[in-house]
């Protein structure tokens, strides 16, 4: 029988107005480099594209609230475990371009009143 990996990984569902989405995708990047660097599996950052799904009672969209000149992003960061994400997560906080007072003073490219986030055990993967 196949054993399954027993990874966990952070989610993160939020609103970014259409005309910050190039500051959003420095911040990103900045963070998949931060993150895997400390030893994130994978990072990924996901910009809507089918936001009118069918046989759905609350899509994202929806969910958020978006507003005309808005998109919704899904992201998510892997980890080993639970503990791997803290552990890692704890690294991350530390790292000197986390505190650089360029990243730290630059306004937030999203709307954090309609920021969702949660860790996940991941119980099915193939």
């Amino acid at each position: 029988m196949h054993k399954q990996k027993e990874n966990y990984v952070d989610g993160f569902v939020l609103v970014v107005p259409k005309n910050r989405i190039s500051d959003y995708k420095k911040m990103a990047q900045l963070g998949a480099r931060i993150w895997k660097k400390y030893g994130a599996l994978d990072y990924k950052e996901c910009l809507i594209d089918d936001s009118k799904p069918k046989m759905v009672t609350l899509p994202f969209p929806k969910m958020v609230k978006l507003k005309k000149g808005e998109t919704v992003w899904f992201s998510f960061i892997t980890y080993k475990s639970r503990k791997h994400r803290d552990e890692v997560n704890k690294k991350v906080m530390k790292d000197p371009a986390m505190n650089d007072p360029i990243y730290k003073e630059m306004p937030m490219p999203m709307d954090m009143k309609r920021f969702a986030y949660g860790g996940f055990k991941v119980v099915v993967s193939i």
